[in-house]
């Protein structure tokens, strides 16, 4: 495996000054945004897509210092119910897939997206409940008409240029737990995967291992981050886990984002790590920091020191004792 970081992190710096800032901490990987939610801070995608000499600088920039591109990423919703929202995902998405093709990066990381309940709607619709039997209309609506159409075919658009999609398990999103996923990807296929991000599965109340035993055995996970969640139990009690709480509002929130190690411990990270390897992935772990109780430079340099010294780096070979 390769530690790795999300670089939306480091907007403020160019491409260079930024590869220089992660390599020299010891980083392997490099996850780059795109535009949508991400930015595009060190990757214009149709200046790269014009031209070829452009593309062969850039990954120039990132190999020239012991890196690789783990993932392309481009989270927005093409599913908006909103024509002008949902196309300008939707072309943000295609051109990315043509750009990882074009520089052989083999993952593109993105959101389901999450449609409205009806053609005229305005707003997402994220239904969440199974009763009052509306949502339950509701939800049958949207995949069928909405999510399976939309990703088979981006699927096969992916597949056909050599690149997975790694979608990320995100609440507010059609796509946000591993039962989830799988639907779609027996709808569309294995070009279908996870983003699987352990943060999102813990304050929806799912064992970050267990999902990844339950996606490893199908083979779907594309793209790993690494992000820690913290729970505050007298605030579930009050607000739920599916809590409208602001995220700036951290000391009234049932639940919040913390760097790696400051949620939960090294051995639950380790726990996480040598599944992902007992199922198969043998990629990267990609940190992702949004904690708002430290500076993105702290935050990043704690995620690192802790995944540093646990992280997986040589395969077994033959099994001397057996």
């Amino acid at each position: 495996m390769k530690l790795g970081v999300f670089t939306v992190l480091f907007s403020d710096k160019n491409l260079e000054d930024m590869l220089d800032h992660v390599a020299a901490k010891g980083i392997e990987a490099v996850e780059i945004g795109t535009g949508g939610y991400p930015g595009d801070a060190h990757c214009k995608v149709d200046e790269l897509l014009a031209d070829e000499q452009k593309q062969m600088d850039f990954m120039e920039k990132i190999t020239s210092r012991g890196l690789i591109v783990s993932a392309l990423s481009c989270h927005s919703n093409p599913l908006h119910p909103q024509k002008k929202i949902a196309e300008e995902a939707d072309t943000l998405f295609t051109k990315t897939v043509k750009l990882a093709n074009k520089l052989g990066i083999p993952v593109v990381n993105t959101f389901s997206g999450c449609p409205g309940d009806h053609e005229d709607a305005i707003h997402p619709n994220w239904p969440v409940a199974p009763w009052p039997n509306d949502f339950q209309d509701i939800l049958k609506w949207q995949w069928e008409e909405k999510i399976i159409p939309y990703w088979k075919e981006k699927a096969a658009f992916a597949e056909s240029h050599n690149v997975k999609i790694g979608l990320e398990l995100h609440g507010g999103f059609s796509v946000h737990t591993p039962a989830t996923l799988l639907r779609l990807r027996e709808a569309c296929g294995p070009a279908i995967g996870a983003n699987l991000d352990p943060s999102h599965m813990w304050w929806q109340g799912i064992d970050p291992v267990e999902s990844i035993k339950i996606l490893g055995r199908e083979n779907a996970i594309h793209h790993f981050h690494a992000k820690d969640t913290i729970i505050d139990q007298p605030n579930v009690n009050r607000n739920g886990l599916i809590d409208m709480t602001s995220y700036s509002d951290m000391q009234n929130r049932a639940w919040y984002f913390r760097t790696v190690g400051f949620g939960h411990d090294s051995k639950e990270w380790i726990d996480m790590l040598s599944t992902l390897r007992l199922y198969g992935y043998d990629y990267v772990v990609s940190i992702e920091h949004e904690d708002g109780l430290m500076s993105i430079d702290e935050g990043f340099t704690k995620a690192v020191s802790t995944l540093k010294p646990i992280m997986v780096k040589e395969s077994v070979g033959d099994m001397w004792w057996a």
